[in-house]
């Protein structure tokens, strides 16, 4: 599988100024020593409660009300202690939730029988009345028509439930760097659910992943290998042997023109039904699971693999395929079609004459090789520390990661004990993604887990659908790559949405901050929702946004509204898992409904703010109602470049 080459971005430096990015990490830069006092641990630049903090930011998807009390009482340490342990933590509120799903982790064989997809149960009813006689009948009725959409919704319901599942957890479960580990996996491993009928296997795959989140690599990844979302997703499932090659099996044989003629006497439905099957027949080879497991998975594209190491690798993994779905549709080794060939492998001669052997030493060779050390210590610290970890801590986890024979929980912690994680580099250097911004603004407000749809539906309008990256090279990791003009102002207008009450389980009037802040003089308020949300930490010129009620970015596009700029490009707009689209809002629509924004900044700089509260622009998230200071307040801080920061 080929990956479409990402489209060319904008100028950051421009995007991240318009932003209010640089301001932030100068405002670091400038802080003095004596306001910046170091904690007494040595080698770490963060003070106590910056560490506290971070390690809530970067373990976990933000702290929730009372959280950092919580941690500082108990001491970072023992917190990460306990995180690198998530079977040690009670989660008992958690597993409540789930308790209301009812097909999470379910083998794929049980949700494709009782949830169906459509043409499957249409062919089905066809079949039935033409064996019926009743060879008058339309082929596909209205009636018809009407249950294939209602099967389609029905086929989908258990891919809603894994979403609003995995939001759930992240948003409410004690067990923090598990579900971050789950979110690194799934997006290091990445599988796209509307690829034919991967969605069928996705939830015992999620399970599979958070099994293995904090384990052995190796076992990770022979466990995703074998897993049949995978299997289907990359195509090995139809990978056999070339027919020139010996096999580790008797290969197995057409029909010849006898036996068909008859087969189709004594039963026609059952030779039509083999034509298809022979005609949809793996082929030969198939490397797209080769190629991924190298450049992707494990060495990373400089590993040092050469293209006749991909086929090597592919002629290795032959055989490794699915067993139909009444049989149980798990991994099954078919011999008869695996290439029982020499072959050599990164070097490393495999004997002829082997089956399932050869696969699995391919796993151990390329989980226990140098280049996979480097490439998985890469990206966890591009996960955890930023988007350009500093060379010599990759290298430790590299280490670390070889000696212990690929412990994911030792590398992990090599890192996050690190002075490079504690660093002032690293604190607030990473651009959340569209699934950590929403998550930790529930988290924040001390939202309750949805058990709905609509969270992950947001998550998806911002531009990132659970499950929803089409290609094999999963979602950005780096901040550039989230941060456009209009992902940029889909950030603001969501953190108005929030503060209308648009994020399912986190109403304003439920934060404990409400209750005394709302009610406070203006600068009362300013400071205590700086406090609340953004760390008691906020750039000068992020003040000033928030205390003036409204934020440049919206204004401008007011301003190119009443210039008539019409020629702007739509916003991109992410595909559903479900086939449907996000709410699309075109260039002129968007402005024209940031508007009002305009003309409310205008009235508030004219010190007539209260007597015409800002109204949020509609954006992605419907049009909102007018918001009063202090709800308007609380959005565009969620909105701050403090807040997208983590």
């Amino acid at each position: 599988m080929r990956r479409a080459a990402r489209r060319a971005l904008p100028a950051v430096a421009m995007l991240a100024a318009t932003a209010g990015l640089p301001a932030l990490a100068a405002a670091q830069a400038r802080r003095p020593a004596a306001a910046t006092a170091r904690a007494a641990d040595e080698g770490r630049e963060l003070t106590a409660d910056q560490q506290v903090r971070h390690a809530l930011g970067r373990l976990g998807f933000g702290a929730r009300p009372g959280d950092e009390a919580r941690v500082r009482a108990m001491g970072v340490d023992r917190w990460i202690a306990l995180q690198l342990h998530p079977e040690r933590i009670d989660d008992a509120a958690m597993t409540a939730t789930l308790a209301r799903f009812t097909t999470l982790g379910r083998p794929g064989a049980e949700l494709l029988r009782d949830f169906p997809p459509p043409a499957q149960v249409l062919a089905q009813r066809a079949r039935a009345a033409r064996m019926a006689g009743d060879t008058g009948a339309p082929a596909f009725t209205r009636e018809d028509s009407l249950r294939a959409r209602q099967l389609g919704r029905e086929s989908y319901r258990f891919v809603g439930e894994l979403q609003t599942a995995r939001v759930a957890r992240a948003v409410a479960s004690e067990r923090q760097l598990q579900e971050v580990m789950v979110d690194f996996w799934a997006n290091h491993f990445s599988i796209f659910a509307g690829k034919d009928r991967v969605r069928y296997h996705l939830p015992q795959y999620e399970a599979t992943l958070r099994a293995h989140a904090l384990g052995s690599f190796r076992e990770l990844l022979g466990a995703v290998a074998k897993s049949p979302a995978m299997l289907q997703y990359l195509d090995n499932f139809q990978s056999v042997a070339d027919s020139t090659r010996p096999t580790a099996g008797r290969r197995p044989q057409p029909l010849n023109a006898r036996q068909r003629a008859r087969l189709a006497e004594r039963n026609p439905e059952a030779a039509q039904r083999l034509e298809q099957l022979m005609a949809r027949r793996p082929r030969g080879l198939n490397e797209n699971y080769a190629r991924e497991l190298l450049e992707l998975h494990t060495l990373g594209v400089d590993g040092g693999y050469t293209q006749q190491d991909v086929i090597e690798v592919a002629r290795a993994l032959t055989g490794w395929s699915l067993q139909a779905p009444a049989q149980g549709g798990g991994f099954v080794f078919r011999p008869q079609v695996h290439d029982a060939g020499e072959k050599t492998i990164l070097g490393q001669p495999f004997p002829a004459g082997r089956g399932i052997e050869d696969g699995e030493q391919v796993l151990d060779l390329v989980a226990r090789h140098p280049s996979t050390a480097r490439f998985i210590a890469r990206k966890l610290a591009v996960r955890f520390v930023s988007d350009s970890p500093p060379p010599a801590l990759v290298a430790r986890a590299a280490e670390t990661f070889r000696r212990t024979d690929g412990d994911i929980r030792a590398t992990l912690e090599t890192i996050v004990q690190s002075p490079e994680f504690f660093s002032r580099a690293a604190y607030r250097a990473k651009v959340k993604s569209p699934f950590e911004l929403v998550v930790s603004a529930a988290r924040a407000l001390g939202a309750q887990p949805d058990t709905t749809p609509r969270t992950a539906q947001l998550i998806a309008r911002l531009g990132q659908p659970i499950f929803g990256h089409q290609a094999p090279d999963g979602w950005p990791e780096t901040g550039r790559e989230w941060m456009n003009t209009g992902a940029i102002l889909n950030r603001i207008n969501f953190g108005l949405a929030v503060a209308a009450n648009r994020l399912p389980g986190a109403r304003l009037a439920d934060w404990p901050q409400t209750a005394t802040l709302r009610a406070a003089p203006k600068d009362a308020q300013l400071d205590g929702v700086i406090a609340a949300l953004l760390g008691g930490e906020a750039s000068k010129e992020t003040r000033a946004v928030l205390a003036s009620g409204t934020n440049p970015m919206l204004a401008r596009a007011a301003a190119d509204t009443t210039r008539g700029a019409d020629e702007a490009p739509e916003m991109e707009t992410p595909t559903m898992i479900d086939g449907t689209r996000a709410a699309r809002t075109s260039g002129r629509r968007a402005r024209a409904m940031n508007a009002t924004n305009s003309t409310n900044a205008a009235n508030a700089q004219a010190g007539r703010e209260t007597a015409r509260p800002n109204r949020a622009p509609a954006g992605a998230f419907g049009q909102l109602p007018r918001l009063d200071p202090f709800a308007q307040l609380v959005g565009l801080a969620l909105g701050a470049p403090e807040f997208q920061r983590r």
